[in-house]
């Protein structure tokens, strides 16, 4: 897979070497968008596909030093070979709760992974989505999750969240 990691360092502009040098040296690199109008802020990773083999991650209305450090949990997971499966409760996310990771459908890439589909030059890559719970664990699509956390997780996927899970 061809990503800017094979790009010379004199084809690329300052902002782009800078971001090639943190995958190059961290394995991967976490960028955050600010939340606008009624849209929620979000983090992405980029290196996991190329460096671990394994999806890239998303994650809405996150604490970004809280993505930063899920990110880095999961990276070093992805090396070690575990895996991270679609449509099922998880908990190997967040150490008091369970967590959910679906596709992210490629009309999406566009508006929400910018630095991504620059690295890997399109959108041949993959990226989950991590879904949380509301504090009483309850999860978007379930019957009484609270209405004050709707909105501040967009659904991502192709079919819905509902349609991929596995029961």
């Amino acid at each position: 897979m061809r990503t800017a990691l094979d790009a010379p360092d004199d084809a690329l502009d300052d902002q782009e070497r800078t971001f090639v040098a943190n995958v190059r040296k961290h394995g991967w690199f976490r960028t955050s968008v600010f939340a606008e109008d009624e849209s929620p802020g979000f983090a992405y990773s980029t290196g996991f596909c190329v460096n671990a083999q394994r999806p890239e991650l998303l994650i809405s209305s996150m604490n970004d030093e809280i993505a930063h450090d899920i990110f880095w949990d999961l990276f070093r997971d992805a090396k070690s070979g575990v895996s991270l499966p679609v449509g099922q409760p998880l908990d190997n996310i967040f150490g008091n709760g369970l967590a959910f990771v679906f596709p992210v459908a490629k009309r999406f890439y566009q508006d929400h992974l910018g630095w991504s589909r620059w690295f890997y030059g399109g959108d041949d890559f993959q990226c989950l989505q991590i879904v949380w719970p509301d504090c009483d664990q309850l999860f978007p699509w379930e019957p009484g999750f609270d209405e004050a956390f709707a909105g501040l997780q967009p659904d991502l996927s192709e079919d819905g969240w509902q349609a991929t899970l596995v029961k």
